[in-house]
């Protein structure tokens, strides 16, 4: 089982930039497709951004194509999220989680480890 920790969140004003970061722990992360979710308060958790294991495939929702990069450097046992030209609508607790599947899935069930989630708000 992988152990995840967020950071680097906090409060940017829109149009601003901001990069989190996901720790794992476990010798196993590198065989772990990955992804990244958000909540809002009162809304549905829903999927950013995942990457397979290898790196080498993406996927992103529609609402950060375009300003979301996410990438993973197995070697550090780390995956990031690059958020640039931040919207208000982007103000949400950022998860990132860790799925068996070979496929990058966009379902939150079926990711097995989760972390603590980082607050990000954008002002505007």
């Amino acid at each position: 089982q992988v152990q995840l920790v967020e950071s680097g969140g906090g409060l940017v004003q829109a149009g601003g930039s901001l990069r989190l970061s996901c720790a794992a722990s476990g010798r196993t992360f590198s065989s772990y497709a990955m992804g990244w979710f958000r909540q809002a308060p009162g809304k549905e958790r829903e999927f950013v951004a995942g990457i397979a294991w290898s790196g080498g495939s993406t996927r992103y929702a529609d609402s950060v194509k375009g300003r979301f990069t996410i990438s993973r450097d197995n070697a550090k046992n780390t995956m990031y999220l690059q958020m640039n030209s931040l919207k208000p609508e982007d103000t949400a607790v950022y998860y990132c989680a860790a799925s068996p599947l070979a496929l990058i899935v966009t379902t939150p069930y079926e990711y097995k480890a989760w972390g603590q989630g980082t607050q990000v708000t954008v002002s505007s």
